[in-house]
């Protein structure tokens, strides 16, 4: 058995890599940093394979597409992606298009692609990362939060297809709140809920996805929020939200837009 992991050279994706050589699989890592992803490899051992790449560069993704398409993938794991936080009037707009290339762009095309691959073979499981952003509005985060939304309606569209099909193709959309990765470090900010490890969240992840499970939501608090926005008015919840990220941002005494990418890209 084989997986590509996307965004593998740490946080979660490096958790994931983790977890899967555990059990046995063999690994196709990918992400920007090669030096990472040799270290990795020389510890995970020879059934790993690397390549680096440019996800907001769709050319790069293709590429990536076409490293793996003779090597028999089983498992893809869409990992890769990152925050830019502020108003969104103030944010940069190109810094802003490439995060949505690597949250949206790279994670629908890689989709597709593996999708028909095991549609054919008749089996195969797809995770796709998310968040439990993936069901709300994010104001001060506002880019980020709607590539997440894209990524969980996208995720579920997909399953119900499958459904349908009877297909033993299975997908799973994970949806974590906060996580202990360089997302919180570099972005400078607190978060109000204590964040998980990003073992844990892999680990809970893989155990929802074997299982058959459309949606995994680590964490009792986050999977409570979830449910309950459901029943909140939009505008609240919206100022809700806010709020919370502009507490942020006082916290640490910074009011300018904040680059927020993830250390699993």
């Amino acid at each position: 058995m084989r997986a590509l992991i996307t965004g593998a050279t740490s946080g979660i994706g490096m958790s994931f890599a983790k977890q899967l050589h555990k059990r046995g699989w063999e690994l196709v890592l990918t992400g920007r940093n090669e030096e990472i992803l040799r270290k990795m490899q020389k510890k995970l051992g020879n059934n790993t394979q690397i390549i680096t790449a440019e996800l907001s560069d769709r050319n790069e993704v293709f590429k990536v597409y076409e490293f793996c398409r003779e090597k028999d993938i089983d498992m893809l794991v869409n990992n890769a992606g990152y925050g830019i936080f502020g108003r969104f009037d103030e944010t940069d707009i190109n810094d802003e298009l490439n995060m949505l290339d690597v949250n949206i762009t790279a994670v629908h095309i890689l989709t597709k692609l593996f999708l028909r691959d095991f549609k054919r073979n008749n089996r195969g499981l797809i995770i796709n990362v998310a968040s439990s952003a993936g069901f709300l509005t994010g104001p001060l985060l506002s880019s980020y939060y709607a590539s997440k939304n894209y990524v969980v309606r996208l995720s579920l569209a997909v399953a119900e297809e499958l459904r349908r099909d009877k297909s033993d193709v299975h997908i799973t959309v994970l949806c974590p709140g906060p996580v202990n990765t360089n997302f919180n470090n570099r972005a400078g900010v607190n978060f109000s809920v204590k964040p998980i490890s990003p073992d844990y969240t892999a680990e809970y992840a893989l155990k929802k996805a074997f299982a058959g499970h459309l949606i995994a939501i680590p964490g009792l608090s986050v999977r409570a929020g979830v449910i309950v926005s459901k029943f909140v008015p939009e505008k609240l919840l919206s100022a809700m939200v806010y709020n919370i990220q502009k507490a942020k941002v006082q916290e640490n005494n910074d009011s300018s837009p904040t680059d927020m990418r993830k250390a699993t890209e």
